[in-house]
């Protein structure tokens, strides 16, 4: 059974501009144990039919050096991914931007660094009805953030900071025997990474068979 992601994002355009493969390069450079941009990791366990079976919510340096590695590739997977071909932008629009939509929920995950596990049960509970795979899997979330330095004329990286972006990365894994997760089939980054800045109306969206078709139409 193919995974069915279209009511999540209903009625998202497809942004016209193309993601910048070196921006997501950029920032899996951060995604290392010895650079690790990453705050916190939160998700759920879910069933085939979408029931959660468990959460959790830690920081992530609290993890142990193993548990850090594994998760480092599962998000990593996300921006790493075939740029415009797996991974696509897609815009938020003034009616995709109302009280109670995705973005809003999107936005207070951003704006609480991933710390308030009501707002992310609500996620939790709303994805695993709308979103059907061929068995378990689990719902990753991970907050990081990164002071984007600034370039200099020769595109050689300065010392200064440009800005911090604060972005969340989500992947969807399924999951085996003892909640192993497998690579992700479906995830996003948000806000989307646009010219080495932030852009709280665009997401960066993961499909790994990169079949769009279902978000498209």
């Amino acid at each position: 059974m193919a995974p069915k992601t279209a009511d999540l994002y209903i009625g998202m355009e497809p942004d016209k501009g193309k993601i910048n493969r070196e921006d997501m390069l950029e920032l899996t450079r951060r995604m290392t144990l010895k650079r690790n941009c990453f705050s916190r990791i939160a998700g759920a366990y879910l069933d085939g039919e979408g029931f959660v079976d468990g959460t959790f919510n830690k920081h992530f340096q609290k993890l142990s050096a193993k548990d850090q590695k594994v998760n480092l590739d599962i998000a990593k997977a996300i921006p790493f991914s075939d740029t415009n071909v797996q991974l696509k932008r897609f815009f938020f629009g003034e009616e995709q931007r109302k009280p109670g939509s995705v973005w809003q929920l999107l936005m207070a995950f951003k704006e609480c660094g991933l710390k308030n596990d009501a707002m992310l049960d609500v996620f939790y509970e709303e994805f695993g009805k709308k979103y059907r795979t061929d068995g378990s899997y689990a719902i990753y979330f991970f907050y990081g953030s990164y002071d984007v330095p600034l370039k200099a004329n020769d595109k050689e990286m300065l010392w200064e900071s440009e800005e911090v972006y604060q972005f969340l990365i989500c992947a969807v894994c399924p999951v085996s025997g003892d909640y192993e997760p497998g690579k992700p089939e479906f995830g996003f980054l948000f806000p989307a990474f646009r010219d080495r800045s932030s852009d709280i109306h665009r997401i960066d969206i993961f499909q790994a068979d990169g079949r769009f078709s279902c978000v498209e139409r």
